[in-house]
């Protein structure tokens, strides 16, 4: 996520203090994703120096959490550009659950079975927990966040079950050819228990 661009798209509505943009950008995500002072603070310095923001010489009032900030026209320019570009989503960043997978399938002694079977409980009750959520969201912006975190998280149990139903006929692959039990007995062992 940009937290530059999501800076700018609040400014350009109108000017805020650091204090307000952290607020109205938490409503704004229906609060999925906190934006904390401190990188906001940092992300205005760097807007501010690339020309994009600058502090508004609007009087300030104690509740509005400081001096505010306001869109330039090049920060404009900047924004209208981020708009029209489309997100590529391929260039994600290491997802530690992919890794982690990859990595015990690959590792002698993990039990993979067991590990991807933890891990759809705690998915299960994630995307419980966000469908409560999502239930008795009654703003378009929330249930538009609540929708997306719940699409990612059924695909997820999905990816789950897919890879639950690959390692079970690699284990019994293996154990016909009597192969599995001394490579990987907890492969074996997992998927002849859970038949």
């Amino acid at each position: 996520m940009s937290v530059k661009h999501a800076i700018l798209a609040l400014l350009s509505s109108e000017p805020s203090s650091t204090y307000q943009l952290c607020k109205r950008f938490d409503a704004s995500t229906g609060q999925s994703w906190p934006l904390n002072i401190g990188q906001a603070s940092s992300t205005l310095q760097r807007l501010e120096r690339d020309g994009l923001v600058v502090r508004d010489d609007m009087e300030t009032d104690g509740e509005s959490g400081g001096q505010p900030w306001r869109l330039t026209s090049k920060g404009a320019d900047d924004l209208q550009v981020w708009w029209e570009r489309p997100v590529v989503t391929e260039q994600r960043g290491r997802d530690e659950l992919v890794v982690k997978l990859a990595l015990a399938t690959v590792t002698p002694g993990v039990d993979v079975l067991a590990l991807v079977q933890r891990q759809r409980s705690t998915t299960q009750r994630t995307l419980h927990d966000l469908t409560r959520l999502r239930r008795h969201a009654d703003d378009f912006v929330g249930q538009l966040v609540l929708d997306h975190h719940l699409f990612l998280t059924e695909a997820e149990l999905r990816w789950l079950d897919n890879i639950e139903g690959a390692l079970r006929r690699r284990a019994e692959g293996r154990s016909d050819a009597g192969a599995a039990i001394m490579a990987e007995p907890s492969l074996v062992s997992n998927a002849k228990g859970r038949r």
